[in-house]
């Protein structure tokens, strides 16, 4: 019979004296032994042969006897060494794996915590030791909550403990940073996963850490970067607007007077002109259909810019001024849904931004959509500023949204973004693309300006 145990295989032979057909014709021998033992026994002294020949048979049996006894003694005997070799090599390469395990738990680049039931600490290898500041042997035996810092301690513990009764074998810790705490005091953030072995009433969780010092301070700094970089976007937006809000008023003012002027006179200039020149009369008449196309290039260049009435009148009938245009120079008819209440207060800032993704994004319809109808909503709901744009044209693509040349789509994003609002391009049901923006006006209503 074979038997595989531990690495090898171990071989036992089984004992021939074992098999049924031996021990039924010893079984019979000994019967048959015992039958002429009896015999000798009645008919004693007249049959001497009969009496010698079963004194010989005994001791034959008795020889017999006690050679297959020696054999079966060193037959356990044998046994009993493979058993204890297999033993010995079980243990052996139980130590070996043991050793190799250990070997490779120490050298692992993460530190590697095994904790029992209790939450004290089982395993703590090297790295471990470097990240907590503490040797293994003081470490060992410890309550986990000792590198845990003192107000997460009872959550933590609450964790693990639910843990161990989902039966999952591991998972991720913790959806945001969390906090360990060195041997000598000082906090650091880590990233964690947890597993767990055994059975119930005696767990072990295993928990592997990474000390993420370097990644918190690099993620830091760049937030903190973007943050500067959005700062000085809005300040060069704003400044943008200043200097477009100064030429507009320019354009109209000064250069629209100049332009009125300059009309009049032409008019004067007509009224004199001789009758009898005809060729005079029609060339001030080219002057004038000029200078009136003259003078609305110069409005329509300053709106562009500015519209004056963003700034005299309020956003709503700026935007719906803005949208009346866009249909007149388009020919794609456009939906106007305005709730106008409280948008004449808002802030510049949020006025500004909201009017200029409206015009961005219906200037995008008009270049590249080849829409036939657009639909635009603007309300003030919930403390906020709703913004949508939406046409049946063609649609953006993703490529579209992720190409570096999209600054329109970008400014658009940063306004809303600065504002502490969310903007959201994509394809809308209709087909086309929709334009969504949702910005708080909380604490940005216009403050009523100081004496």
């Amino acid at each position: 019979m074979d038997r595989r145990g531990g690495k090898g295989l171990i071989s036992v032979k089984r004992s021939a004296f074992r098999h049924p057909a031996v021990i039924a014709a010893g079984s019979a021998s000994l019967a048959a032994l015992l039958a002429l033992n009896v015999t000798a026994f009645v008919r004693g002294m007249d049959s001497p042969w009969l009496l010698g020949s079963v004194i010989i048979a005994d001791m034959v049996v008795v020889a017999v006897g006690i050679l297959v006894a020696m054999r079966e003694v060193l037959v356990a005997d044998e046994r009993s060494k493979r058993a204890e070799d297999s033993i010995a090599r079980a243990q052996f390469a139980l130590v070996e794996s043991e050793a190799r395990l250990a070997a490779i738990v120490d050298s692992a680049m993460d530190a590697i915590i095994t904790v029992d039931a209790a939450q004290n600490i089982m395993l703590f290898n090297g790295a471990a030791e470097q990240m907590f500041r503490i040797g293994r042997d003081e470490a060992l035996g410890a309550p986990l909550d000792r590198f845990v810092p003192a107000r997460f301690r009872a959550t933590h513990r609450g964790h693990i403990e639910h843990f161990g009764k989902t039966g999952a074998t591991s998972r991720r810790m913790g959806v945001s940073t969390l906090w360990a705490l060195r041997a000598d005091g000082e906090e650091f953030p880590i990233e964690a996963s947890i597993g767990q072995a055994g059975e119930p009433g005696r767990r072990y969780y295993t928990v592997i850490l990474r000390d993420i010092t370097l990644h918190k301070q690099h993620e830091d700094a760049f937030k903190q970067q973007q943050q500067e970089l959005r700062e000085l976007s809005a300040q060069v937006l704003e400044a943008r607007e200043t200097e477009k809000t100064r030429i507009a008023r320019e354009l109209h003012d000064e250069l629209g007077q100049l332009l009125t002027a300059l009309k009049m006179d032409l008019a004067w200039l007509a009224e004199r002109l001789p009758v009898a020149e005809p060729e005079l009369a029609a060339k001030a008449r080219q002057m004038n259909e000029m200078l009136d196309q003259t003078v609305s290039s110069t409005r329509r260049i300053s709106a562009d810019l500015r519209p004056l009435m963003l700034d005299d009148l309020g956003l709503a009938d700026a935007a719906g001024w803005l949208v009346e245009d866009f249909a007149k120079r388009s020919g794609i008819r456009c939906e106007f849904q305005l709730n106008g209440a409280a948008l004449d207060d808002l802030s510049k800032s949020v006025s500004t931004a909201v009017y200029r993704a409206l015009q961005e994004s219906l200037t995008n319809i008009a270049r590249h959509s080849g829409a036939k109808n657009t639909w635009v909503v603007l309300a003030l709901e919930d403390g906020s500023i709703r913004f949508e744009v939406e046409d049946d044209g063609r649609g953006i693509s993703p490529e579209d949204l992720a190409k570096a040349r999209s600054l329109g789509l970008k400014g658009m994003r940063e306004r809303v973004i600065h504002l502490g609002g969310s903007l959201e391009v994509a394809r809308a049901p209709r087909g086309g693309t929709r334009v969504r923006a949702r910005i708080p006006v909380r604490g940005m209503l216009q403050q009523a300006a100081a004496p």
